[in-house]
C-alpha cells in the first residue's frame, strides 16, 4: 500500500516526524510505520527497543498527545506502528500547527491558520461576528431578490411579517442582534468596506498571460454578484451571448452553462474571503477562474471527480445560497463541470490547487496538440489534425508527402484517427482519393 492521507512510512526514526504526528492528530488521524520503505516494504529498525521507550515521552512532552506505540516482528525484522487518532482540539508542535493534505504535511500559516483554527473552535470564517457593522450596513434590495428566488426554490421557511433584523436572526447571520460577517458578504451594501478583496476580476487575454486586451472588475455583495458577474461576461467577453437566468437554465453557449454556472457560484460562494480577489480569465481557446483557499481537509483533487461529501468553506453562506437555489447540498459541482464537458464532447476540464487556491480551466477545442497528445495520437496523427483545422481535410497521399512515409503506414495512422480514436471521419472520394475530415466538424 502506498503512503496517502493517512499513513507515512519511514525506514528509520528523525524527529522530523513529530510533524506528520501532528498533522494526522489536526485532520483524520493516521499511521507512521518506523522500519518500511517508500512502497510500505519491511525493512526494519535496529533502535527498535529505544524507540518503544523514548517516542511516548517525546511526543507527550513536545506535541501534548499519546499516540498508540506497537511493535511487530516479520522475518526476524522489527518495524514500529504509531497510530494518532483526530483531535477536536487544534494540536502544535512548539506552537507551530500542521496538518494532513493528501500525502503531505503541511505547515498552516496565514489565513489557513486562522480558518483552522476557528474550525477547531467549533465556528467558521463566516460565522464570525463583524464588530464594525450594524443593521445599517445592510441592503434591504438585496435582501427581497434574495426572498424572491428563495420562494421559487420551496427551501426557505415561512418569513412573511418579518422585520429584517428577525429574517436574519432567522436565517443565522446575526447573534445578540449583532451582524456576522456572512450578512456583509451575502447582503452588504458596502462589503468591500470591511473586506477589501470582494472584487471579481475578469481579463480578456490574448495569447499569453502578459498581454491582456481589456478587463473588468466586479464589485458588491455575493447577492448582486450572482447577476452581475454573469452580465458582464455576457456584455463584453462572450462571443454569443448565454442565458444564465439566474443561473437554472441550461442551453448551448461557447462552453457548456452548467460547468460555466457552477465554476462562478463554487468561486464566490467557496472562497477565502481574506484572500485575494476571484479572478477570471478568457482566451481564444479556454475559460478559466481561480479562487483563493485550498480544499476543505479530507477532499483531494482526485475526489473532486467522484461522488463527494459537500464541506463548505463557509456554510452559513453555502446554506443561504442553497436556499436561493444556486447551489446544491451535495458537493456534485465539480461532478457537473466534468460531466457536461464530456456532453459538449470538449476535453476534460483542468481543475487543479494553484497558488494557494482553487483553478479551474474549460477548453473550447478538443483538438489542441496538449488535448491530442493526451489521448495518444504520434506526431504524424496530431500534424494531420492541424493540417485538416486549417485547410478542412487531408487525403492520404497528403498525409504520405507531408510525413514522408508510405502508403500503408499512412492508412494504419489514418484508420486508427477513425475506428480507435474517434477523431476523424471518411468524407468522400475526391481526385487525390479518400479525405477525411474531423468528427463534428
Amino acid at each position: 500500500m502506498s503512503e496517502q492521507q493517512n499513513i507515512e512510512y519511514k525506514q528509520s526514526w528523525h524527529d522530523e516526524y513529530l510533524k506528520t504526528i501532528v498533522g494526522f492528530a489536526n485532520a483524520q488521524g493516521g499511521t507512521i510505520y518506523i522500519g518500511k520503505n517508500d512502497n510500505g516494504e519491511i525493512v526494519g529498525v535496529e533502535d527498535h527497543v529505544k524507540l518503544l521507550e523514548s517516542l511516548p515521552n517525546k511526543i507527550r512532552d513536545l506535541i501534548g498527545i499519546l499516540p498508540q506505540i506497537n511493535r511487530f516482528e516479520a522475518a526476524g525484522m522489527y518495524y514500529l506502528e504509531i497510530s494518532t487518532i483526530p483531535y477536536s482540539v487544534a494540536i502544535s508542535l512548539r506552537g507551530v500547527y500542521y496538518v494532513r493534505a493528501g500525502s503531505t504535511t503541511q505547515e498552516l500559516r496565514g489565513n489557513a491558520l486562522t480558518e483552522f483554527l476557528l474550525r477547531k473552535s467549533g465556528k467558521t470564517w463566516d460565522d464570525v461576528i463583524e464588530p464594525a457593522a450594524n443593521i445599517e450596513d445592510i441592503d434591504t434590495k438585496s435582501i427581497k431578490y434574495f426572498l424572491q428566488v428563495a420562494e421559487e426554490t420551496g427551501r426557505l421557511l415561512d418569513t412573511d411579517g418579518l422585520t429584517i433584523p428577525e429574517l436574519l436572526d432567522k436565517l443565522r447571520l446575526t447573534e445578540d442582534g449583532k451582524i456576522k460577517r456572512a450578512a456583509i458578504i451575502l447582503f452588504g451594501k458596502d462589503p468591500g468596506r470591511f473586506y477589501p478583496n470582494l472584487a471579481v476580476k475578469i481579463g480578456r487575454f490574448s495569447n499569453t498571460n502578459d498581454d491582456i486586451l481589456y478587463q473588468e472588475i466586479v464589485e458588491g455583495n455575493l447577492m448582486s454578484m450572482v447577476k452581475s458577474v454573469p452580465d458582464i461576461l455576457n456584455k463584453k467577453f462572450f462571443t454569443n451571448k448565454i442565458q444564465f437566468e439566474g443561473f437554472q437554465r441550461v442551453e448551448k453557449g461557447e462552453y457548456p452553462i452548467a460547468a460555466l454556472r457552477e465554476m462562478i457560484l463554487n468561486a464566490l460562494v467557496h472562497r477565502d474571503y481574506m484572500g485575494s480577489t476571484v479572478q477570471i480569465r478568457m482566451y481564444d481557446n479556454q475559460f478559466s477562474i481561480w479562487n483563493e483557499g485550498l480544499l476543505p481537509q479530507g477532499l483531494t483533487l482526485e475526489s473532486l471527480r467522484h461522488h463527494h461529501p459537500s464541506r463548505p468553506r463557509n456554510p452559513i453562506i453555502a446554506d443561504i445560497c442553497f436556499k436561493a437555489g444556486y447551489i446544491d447540498a451535495w458537493g456534485r459541482g465539480t461532478l457537473k463541470i466534468i460531466n457536461s464537458c464530456r456532453e459538449a464532447e470538449l476535453p476534460e476540464p483542468d481543475i487543479k490547487e494553484q497558488h494557494g487556491g482553487i483553478s479551474v480551466t474549460l477548453f473550447k477545442d478538443k483538438y489542441t496538440i496538449e488535448n491530442l497528445q493526451k489521448i495518444g495520437l504520434n506526431e504524424r496523427q496530431i500534424k494531420a489534425v492541424l493540417i485538416i483545422k486549417e485547410k478542412g481535410n487531408i487525403s492520404n497521399s497528403e498525409y504520405q508527402n507531408h510525413n514522408f512515409i508510405t502508403k500503408a503506414t499512412a492508412t494504419r495512422d489514418l484508420t486508427e484517427m477513425v475506428e480507435k480514436f474517434k477523431i476523424l471521419v471518411k468524407s468522400g472520394k475526391t481526385g487525390v482519393g479518400t479525405v477525411y475530415t474531423l468528427k463534428g466538424s
